[in-house]
């Protein structure tokens, strides 16, 4: 099965279903679940390791296609250094654990990011990983780490002139998408972020443009699938329009009905 290109949603009109095609989510409330239990920061992610898990299974048999997962913020460097230092060691050993399981599972696994930070021994086996992942379509699972939204806007830029020195302005918007981190998905269709704060927070700036946002006060490791579906309910209710008015939505979904109903027919004739 061919991938779908990256399509931008302020340029065309993106297809809307039931069910998000792409989710992101900030998975945020680790140190405060464990400061709650009179437990260190650090319990917390990884009790949140849980909740990944959780809501990758839930994912798949949603048939959502792409997740991606903010886990550490180009700004988490500020974080004590030993809350750093576990952190990055969880992601190894996470990544050891279940990267047989991800690809056994039809995972495609990918990590957006400025790596040069992380150790060798850390970048090779995410290198490995999506190496293995790569032709698995079930699922993309993305894991942005030192990732943030402004860094992506500039190193697509600085790709992008690079590409085409000799080009100074008359750039589109494709051009610019096809050196973002995430060229290889579609837009999220929806955002969530877990732990009551309700800002971005410097995630997929460019690609959040035309996202449905959820904000939970559920901390990340009690997020589960009744959270999950809590959250795409939520987007379920929302009425998606992309610039347009109400009445052109419904139109819009009018004619939809009525080619379909077309097509039934003739097959059925």
């Amino acid at each position: 099965m061919a991938r779908k290109p990256f399509t931008s949603s302020t340029r065309e009109i993106p297809e809307v279903s039931g069910v998000p095609q792409h989710i992101a989510i900030i998975m945020d409330g680790n140190g405060r679940w464990a400061r709650k239990r009179f437990m260190p920061r650090v319990a917390g992610h990884g009790k949140g390791v849980e909740s990944v898990r959780a809501v990758i299974r839930a994912c798949m048999a949603k048939g959502v296609s792409h997740l991606t997962l903010f886990a550490f913020s180009s700004e988490n460097w500020r974080r004590p250094a030993d809350e750093v230092s576990f952190l990055m060691q969880l992601f190894m050993r996470s990544l050891q654990k279940e990267i047989d399981r991800l690809h056994e599972n039809g995972i495609r696994f990918r990590v957006i990011g400025e790596l040069s930070r992380f150790e060798p021994g850390l970048v090779d086996m995410i290198r490995r990983a999506e190496d293995l992942t790569a032709r698995n379509e079930r699922l993309t699972l993305t894991i942005a780490a030192n990732y943030g939204g402004r860094w992506d806007i500039l190193q697509a830029v600085e790709r992008m002139l690079a590409k085409n020195p000799e080009r100074r302005s008359g750039f589109t918007e494709e051009d610019l998408n096809a050196e973002l981190s995430l060229n290889y998905g579609p837009e999220p269709d929806l955002f969530i972020r877990t732990g009551g704060e309700q800002r971005i927070s410097n995630f997929l700036l460019w690609q959040l443009a035309y996202s449905e946002l959820y904000f939970t006060d559920t901390l990340w490791p009690d997020f589960d699938e009744k959270a999950l579906d809590l959250a795409i309910a939520s987007y379920r209710s929302r009425e998606r329009r992309f610039g347009r008015t109400s009445e052109q939505l419904c139109d819009s979904e009018k004619s939809a009905k009525q080619e379909e109903a077309s097509r039934d027919s003739a097959d059925h004739a």
